[in-house]
């Protein structure tokens, strides 16, 4: 059965220097932090590889973050794989449960979640199933 998490959650992105011999790569990094609150009440770290193209209204980004705590009561881990894509100011962006990365309470977790940002804040909406 589909089961829906809503609520805010705060980030943090702190950038990460450039590679080794990758300073004059077009690329930037950005170690991810957040705290969900709502219906998944966890923290997660992760990464974030971006591209902004000249005049910074179009560009893409690619991330990778682990999720830990509990989500409607279930405690346990799972993995966000993100990918999303500007063009002249529109965007696009998908979230997705990495498939088979759920551990504890949270195995067999599957579901994609979308992020609002309104007025500055943070909001997430999660649809997702469990196994019974």
């Amino acid at each position: 059965m589909k089961k829906h998490a809503s609520g805010p959650f705060d980030v943090k992105l702190t950038p990460m220097p450039p590679d080794p011999g990758a300073a004059e790569s077009p690329f930037g990094r950005m170690l991810i932090d957040k705290t969900f609150h709502g219906g998944l009440a966890a923290t997660s770290k992760g990464q974030m590889l971006a591209l902004r193209t000249a005049g910074n209204t179009s560009g893409g980004y690619v991330a990778m973050e682990r999720v830990s705590g509990s989500l409607d009561g279930r405690e346990g881990t799972f993995c966000l794989q993100h990918s999303g894509t500007m063009t002249r100011g529109a965007q696009q962006l998908s979230l997705t449960v990495v498939p088979d990365s759920g551990t504890g309470q949270l195995e067999g977790l599957t579901g994609s979640m979308a992020i609002i940002i309104e007025g500055g804040k943070h909001s997430y909406a999660f649809d997702y199933t469990l196994p019974d």
